[in-house]
C-alpha cells in the first residue's frame, strides 16, 4: 500500500517537473513545507537526474527548491501564527498539549529559533512540519524567511546533487528512491520514542497535580 502511494506521488512529481520545469521544482517543494508530506526526496534528485540530461542547471535547481521551501513554509507559519494557536488552546489536550507548552515552545524559538528552524530543515520528515510551530510561537518572520531559505539550501542542493551523480540510473531501477525509503523505519521507531516519551512526560507531570 505504501509503495503504491510513492509510486503515485512519484509519477506525480516527474509530470508536474517535466511539465513546469524550474516552477514546477518550486511548485511541489512549496508543497512538501506546507505541511503536505509530499516526498522531497524523490523532488530534488529527479531534479538532479534533469541536470544530468542538460536541462537544468545545479545551483539554479537548488535555489529553486529552497524558494518553494520559503513559500510552502511562509502558508504554515501565518497558519500556524494566525489560528493555530487558538486551535491548540482549545484542542491541544486532547493531544497532551498544555498552555504550558506553548509557553515553553515560545521561549524556546525566541532564544533558539534560528537554528530550530535552520536545523529541522535538514531533517526528513521534521523539515515538513516545523514551520506551523513557528508560526504558533510567532517566531520573528524575518529570521524564520532567512534560516528557512539557509537550511532548505543545502538540503536541496545535495539532494539534486545526488540525483545528478546517480544519472541515467533513476529510469533504469529507481535505486535512488529505494536508498532513501529504506531509512522509512528508522524514522518510523524515532517517532514512535518520541511519542512514547511526549506521553510519559504528560502523565509524570499531572501526578502531582492529581494527588
Amino acid at each position: 500500500m505504501v509503495a503504491r502511494i510513492i509510486e503515485i506521488l512519484s509519477a506525480f512529481i516527474v509530470a508536474t517537473i517535466s511539465t513546469l520545469g524550474y516552477a514546477g521544482v518550486v511548485l511541489l517543494m512549496a508543497i512538501e513545507s506546507a505541511c503536505i508530506p509530499l516526498p522531497s526526496e524523490v523532488i530534488m534528485p529527479f531534479s538532479g537526474y534533469l541536470v544530468h540530461t542538460g536541462r537544468f542547471n545545479l545551483w539554479a535547481v537548488a535555489v529553486a527548491g529552497a524558494a518553494g521551501c520559503v513559500v510552502g513554509s511562509l502558508v504554515a507559519y501565518w497558519a500556524g501564527k494566525y489560528g493555530g494557536r487558538r486551535f491548540i488552546e482549545r484542542y491541544g489536550r486532547f493531544v497532551l498539549i498544555s498552555r504550558g507548552d506553548l509557553d515553553l515552545a515560545d521561549r524556546w524559538f525566541a532564544r533558539y529559533g534560528e537554528i530550530i528552524v535552520f536545523a529541522s530543515r535538514l531533517l526528513p520528515v521534521v523539515r515538513t512540519f516545523i514551520a506551523f510551530p513557528a508560526g504558533v510561537a510567532r517566531m520573528n518572520l524575518s529570521r524564520f524567511t532567512l534560516y528557512t531559505f539557509l537550511g532548505s539550501l543545502p538540503w536541496c542542493l545535495g539532494l539534486a546533487y545526488v540525483g545528478q551523480i546517480l544519472g541515467e540510473q533513476w529510469d533504469k531501477n529507481d535505486s535512488l528512491k529505494t536508498w532513501f525509503h529504506r531509512f522509512d523505519f528508522l524514522i518510523g521507531i524515532a517517532f514512535i520514542l518520541a511519542a512514547a516519551w511526549w506521553v510519559w512526560r504528560h502523565m509524570k507531570h499531572s501526578r502531582p497535580q492529581e494527588s
